[in-house]
């Protein structure tokens, strides 16, 4: 391994500024130090602000999806600014710029979706018309899809930014990730979590990505020692998947790996944006062939769907 951060020539780990970004960029730090018995003044976390941070006025997709939330980040990599990058993976579009490297993950966090009520209830017992606040496209499909009485409206910001609109009465409820409270340590909030059976999670939710240099052989070595083999043979399967199904911020998709001894089960999930339909199916086989299982699932899905499925739009 080439020369080890030390003081001073620290580390560079980029992320974006959220309270959520934050800890898994300390998260990421803290489990560089254990591994190689590194003081954290070795370290430097470097803020950067991504577009998707800055405009929070309007929907993802009017903006330009998923890659607001990386592009900044990734051009500081690119530039030499930062020496790594911590991404939320549902976040992360599946092609990356030339020269930019993902193959390290850290352990996987819970994948649930988590219902916030402050004045209680569950998502069946809510009353018709109420106002549930969102701005995943996947959330809002999919509560339409179950719920077509309920009111969505736009819900965009960091997790302590959707807490205070929903104090603020903007929604009567709202979602968030279970992975993003358990990070923040916010059991305070009075969250109900929701199976997967019922509420199939976004690709990739709950995982952490950390992005590098292509070239940086320090970057790769250092971050071979975090990688976690689990995660990498779920996301290897869900992300292929996703780039089968053209994923994006405008496209209503969900999907979910689990892993069995020697097996890989992915369930995945399609929706009209109106919620009107919803197709499903599950696709098992070795773990080996996780990338070619997203694939044939993604195949089936788009057979049964046809022609402008993810075309029809809400009014």
């Amino acid at each position: 391994m080439k020369k080890l951060p030390d003081p001073e020539n620290p580390f560079r780990i980029g992320t974006r500024g959220s309270p959520l970004a934050l800890a898994q960029a300390h998260e990421t730090r803290d489990r560089l130090m254990g591994a190689f018995d590194l003081p954290r003044e070795a370290f430097e976390i470097v803020v950067i602000k991504t577009t998707g941070d800055a405009v929070l006025d309007r929907p993802l997709k009017d903006i330009g999806g998923k890659g607001l939330f990386t592009r900044e980040i990734e051009d500081d990599l690119l530039a030499g600014r930062i020496d790594i990058a911590v991404h939320s993976m549902k976040d992360m579009p599946v092609d990356q710029p030339a020269g930019l490297m993902l193959d390290c993950y850290l352990p996987r966090e819970d994948v649930r979706d988590a219902f916030i009520a402050p004045t209680g209830g569950t998502l069946a017992e809510l009353a018709p018309g109420t106002r549930v606040g969102t701005s995943s496209l996947r959330r809002k499909a999919q509560l339409l899809h179950r719920r077509p009485d309920l009111e969505i409206v736009e819900f965009r910001g960091n997790v302590q930014t959707r807490l205070k609109k929903l104090e603020a009465g903007v929604a009567h409820c709202t979602f968030l990730a279970m992975a993003g409270l358990n990070r923040l340590g916010m059991a305070d909030v009075p969250a109900t979590p929701i199976d997967t059976t019922d509420m199939l999670p976004a690709v990739a939710q709950g995982a952490i990505g950390i992005e590098r240099r292509d070239d940086d052989a320090r970057a790769r070595e250092m971050l071979s020692a975090l990688h976690d083999l689990e995660t990498g043979q779920r996301l290897a399967a869900e992300r292929a998947y996703l780039s089968a199904l053209d994923g994006s911020c405008e496209t209503p998709i969900a999907g979910l790996a689990t892993l069995d001894g020697g097996s890989i089960t992915l369930r995945g999930e399609i929706l009209r944006t109106d919620g009107s339909e919803a197709l499903s199916d599950t696709r098992t086989g070795p773990i080996e062939d996780a990338a070619a299982i997203g694939v044939e699932l993604a195949e089936s899905l788009l057979a049964r769907a046809g022609d402008g499925f993810f075309d029809w739009k809400t009014s």
